[in-house]
């Protein structure tokens, strides 16, 4: 058998590379390892999957921290809004949530992964499920797909969309480095990101503030000097092993970065009350104390930090629990508030990468023409989706990327092909 293009798995960038190929005319075989298509898109945003994002393409590349800037010249051909476009010319109808995130009107992925199905019958692309690559040969003229029970397939175009190495119970487990590598091309270091941390601190090993979660509050990464690298304003939550929650993941990839670098802890720095200023909460909280001295002390914070990390705080600064207000020094006020503003901690660590939402690394995008996705070593293969050194954070922005290099990736292949 022989195809123009085939696409070597079905997560989001293999679908839309598929759907692409073949709206460009080619004869199309989409080969699956799993039993299931779109795996990671249904599990997405919670199982209502997190299509894209409607903010401007410029905002959408910053939230790509890992070479989001390589993405502007695929945005050129088709960006964020023509994903919405091409969902709801299908027949699925979107809504915007906060930060831009679109999801399906149904809140199910279901609708979208039945969807792209849907296009994939109505355009003939030949699927072929539990279908595992054991290789894929280059040669001069075309390349062939050998398969794990030894059957020999020919493509004039082969599009890799099998992701990294998060989340492998979707598939992604790494398979298309290899084929890469064959190639000739550079795979640069995977590391996991958009992934919980782990640390050493005591209070962490006590468990003293194990499942607290906060609301809105800025989380930063400090380099080496104790100068922020990042800041991200969300929520976080603490856990039996360290941090997680969304200001966590997106802080991640750069705490990684720095134990990458070799170091052995990262400082983190938490405020608790973004929103406040320092020294307006000190006089206030000064102006209470002064009005209410047989109050206990404890009772005049309540309710502006939750109330374990309040404890934990007040017993870091040796208050006990039924300390008078008239007691309370303003020293140990201004104590207490920097505490509340300036929560320091240290992390040690990250989960594993299988762990994680998102690899970091990957194909080299050097070695890939950033407006068709063609490798520049080997002609016919393209790649598009994880495997590629690019990754962003959570919020629509992995799924922006993959759908549009696997629909500039499929339509390039199409065209190469014929």
């Amino acid at each position: 058998m022989s195809y123009d293009v085939i696409v070597i798995g079905g997560g989001p960038s293999g679908l839309m590379a598929s759907i692409a190929a073949a709206e460009n005319g080619a004869k199309v075989m989409l080969i699956e390892k799993g039993s299931k298509l779109g795996k990671k898109l249904a599990i997405s945003g919670g199982g209502r999957c997190n299509v894209t994002n409607r903010l401007p393409q410029e905002e959408v590349i910053k939230h790509i921290p890992g070479n989001g800037k390589f993405l502007y010249s695929a945005f050129s051909v088709f960006n964020n809004y023509d994903i919405i476009h091409f969902f709801e010319n299908m027949g699925v109808q979107l809504k915007e949530e906060d930060h831009g995130r679109m999801f399906p009107v149904s809140n199910s992925a279901k609708t979208v992964v039945n969807a792209l199905i849907n296009k994939l019958h109505e355009l003939e692309v030949e699927i072929r499920m539990n279908t595992v690559v054991n290789a894929v040969h280059y040669d001069e003229h075309e390349h062939t797909i050998i398969l794990e029970d030894h059957e020999k397939i020919r493509t004039k175009s082969v599009v890799i969309a099998v992701g990294g190495k998060a989340v492998p119970h979707t598939g992604s487990t790494g398979d298309g480095y290899a084929w890469a590598k064959k190639a000739g091309h550079t795979i640069t270091e995977l590391y996991p990101t958009e992934v919980a941390l782990t640390s050493n601190e005591n209070f962490i090993k006590n468990k003293s503030l194990q499942g607290l979660s906060l609301r809105d509050v800025s989380l930063s990464v400090l380099n080496k000097k104790k100068k922020p690298i990042i800041t991200h304003q969300m929520d976080m939550l603490f856990t039996h092993f360290g941090v997680s929650g969304p200001a966590v993941l997106r802080c991640s990839q750069f705490v990684v970065k720095e134990l990458m670098k070799g170091q052995q802890e990262v400082p983190m720095v938490l405020d608790i009350l973004p929103n406040e200023h320092e020294e307006h909460l000190i006089r206030s909280v000064w102006d209470s104390v002064k009005h209410n001295p047989k109050k206990a002390f404890k009772n005049i914070l309540k309710g502006i930090v939750p109330e374990r990390m309040l404890a934990y705080v007040l017993i870091k600064n040796d208050v006990s629990e039924d300390e008078k207000a008239g007691n309370i020094s303003k020293e140990t006020i201004r104590s207490i508030i920097h505490d509340i503003k300036h929560f320091s901690f240290n992390v040690h660590g990250s989960l594993p990468l299988e762990k994680a939402f998102v690899t970091g690394g990957g194909v080299s995008i050097k070695e890939i023409v950033p407006n068709t996705m063609q490798s520049k070593i080997m002609h016919g293969l393209y790649f598009c989706g994880e495997i590629l050194d690019i990754h962003g954070y959570t919020g629509g922005y992995n799924i922006t990327s993959a759908l549009v290099s696997g629909r500039l990736a499929g339509m390039n292949a199409a065209l190469e092909a014929n």
